[in-house]
């Protein structure tokens, strides 16, 4: 971890000099009750198939006749790259039917296969409705993935699938000791985005700290040209900038006691800085108009089409955007500006990490087949076709040789290159779904639409963490 600068007195009056106004608001976000629900379930389902003969070409052992059942989150990624999977899949085992299921509703259509313990074989469990994943684990509605990782890899029999991928990819998946419970396919990067053609229009480069980031939504705002927009019908995509940006102020280990749910971890000075900072662009006009009102496709709307300057979001985006962005639009991203000069990491601190999360349920009729259909995916050829039609880093680690990348994939390889050792890893949207999505994404919600002060979001978001804390009825993960 690097400090900007040796001088850490220096630049505090940013802080200082951010006002504040108080107002007290509600925002309404869907419920989650299926978290708990769908876990709960132990009714018997359908018996498993009886496993394969393993072979050097079944590792895993598939049953060749078996049907495979695969249920596939169709969100910014679509569903195309799954089925391209399905189709090596079914040429491999020409006797297996496969299912192939595509929805945005994860959580509903999936609660009822759950609680009858007939769930699908294969679940990319992403999206709004997106299961809660801690929850999934702690009742051990999952099966162990450690069988998939030490299986020779698909393209090289002498290497494990585990030997394939990005580095903290396999961490992500486990969530207490070794067991690996998830496949996170994408490797996502998280930040600021923002068009290079609107900043040229500015005659702007991207602000490297908040001195300049407010003077050029200043500049912006003269013109008619909001600095940022978010979705304000969603505001949990607010900490996809929001928490690197408290690491950078304050050190990784900000995020680590957050995500541990440690006593007033909220309360930490980094915290109340970067919600202050954020309070600001909303003090002084720079969110567009409107912006609470939006969902994340609105909100990416709004951005392709010039009206806001920033949009803070994943690497997705630029696939899901895709429909209205301008041919000469130059998608880029970047790391969080600075907050001043005693910031504790460099300018570049950024989070990427695994994203769209793969489970096989313990209860499946076909686990190896699901195993499988990863493996499939985890291959070069997957991973080139999964790069090519959605515009995003795979879990594999390569996959890129020989294609040509797009502005906003480049800027996020030279994103992860700049950060180095400075990419952090929050994991409460994995540990904790509902406590991220509803209630720390209400607060912040709440704040960004002028309904709370910073000092008021921090206290109502503190309150929510130590009651999941005191919740005996959750499982509870630290960072090792």
């Amino acid at each position: 971890m690097g400090s900007t600068s040796a001088h850490n007195n220096e630049g505090l009056g940013r802080r200082d000099v951010i006002k504040r106004s108080a107002a007290l608001g509600l925002i309404t976000v869907p419920t989650m009750s299926f978290l708990s629900a769908c876990a709960s379930g132990d009714s018997g389902g359908d018996e498993p198939v009886k496993k394969g003969k393993t072979s050097a070409k079944n590792p895993l052992g598939v049953n060749e006749s078996a049907a495979l059942d695969v249920v596939i989150f169709n969100g910014g990624f679509g569903e195309q790259y799954a089925k391209d999977a399905e189709k090596v899949y079914s040429t491999a085992f020409p006797k297996a039917k496969v299912k192939h299921t595509a929805t945005q509703k994860i959580q509903s259509q999936l609660q009822p296969r759950f609680n009858g313990g007939t769930p699908p074989d294969l679940i990319d469990n992403s999206g709004a409705e997106q299961m809660d994943m801690g929850v999934l684990v702690g009742k051990k509605q999952l099966l162990d993935l450690t069988p998939l990782m030490d299986a020779p890899s698909y393209d090289d029999p002498n290497k494990k699938v585990r030997d394939t991928l990005r580095p903290g990819v396999l961490e992500m998946g486990q969530f207490d000791g070794d067991p690996v419970w998830i496949m996170y396919y994408a490797y996502t990067v998280y930040g600021v985005w923002y068009s290079q053609t609107n900043l040229e229009k500015l005659d702007a480069e991207y602000p490297e700290n908040w001195d300049d980031m407010l003077a050029l939504c200043a500049k912006a705002k003269k013109k008619g040209i909001a600095g940022w927009t978010y979705a304000g019908k969603y505001p949990y995509y607010l900490p996809f900038s929001l928490y690197p940006f408290i690491a950078k102020i304050g050190g990784r280990e900000v995020l680590d006691k957050i995500d541990n749910l440690e006593p007033n971890a909220w309360k930490d000075p980094a915290v109340k800085a970067a919600f202050e900072a954020y309070y600001e662009l909303k003090q002084k006009g720079y969110i567009l108009s409107g912006t609470t009102g939006l969902t994340h496709i609105q909100s990416q709307t709004e951005w392709t089409k010039g009206r806001a300057l920033f949009l803070p979001n994943g690497s997705w985006v630029e696939n899901e955007a895709a429909p209205t962005t301008p041919k000469d639009f130059k998608m880029m991203v970047s790391a969080p500006s600075s907050l001043d000069s005693s910031d504790k990491m460099p300018f570049g601190t950024i989070w990427a990490s695994g994203g769209e999360p793969f489970v096989v349920p313990a209860k499946a009729a076909n686990p190896q087949g699901g195993m499988e259909q990863l493996r499939i995916m985890l291959s070069e050829e997957s991973s080139k076709n999964f790069t090519k039609q959605v515009k995003s880093l795979s879990a594999y680690n390569g996959g890129t040789d020989g294609l040509t990348l797009s502005t906003a994939m480049q800027a996020g390889v030279d994103a992860l290159k700049k950060a180095g050792d400075n990419v952090v890893n929050p994991r409460m949207q994995d540990w904790y779904v509902k406590l991220q999505k509803e209630q720390i994404g209400a607060g912040l919600g709440e704040m960004m639409a002028g309904r709370l002060t910073p000092a008021e979001a921090i206290k109502k978001i503190q309150a929510y963490a130590d009651a999941a804390a005191k919740d005996q009825s959750i499982k509870h993960y630290k960072h090792q």
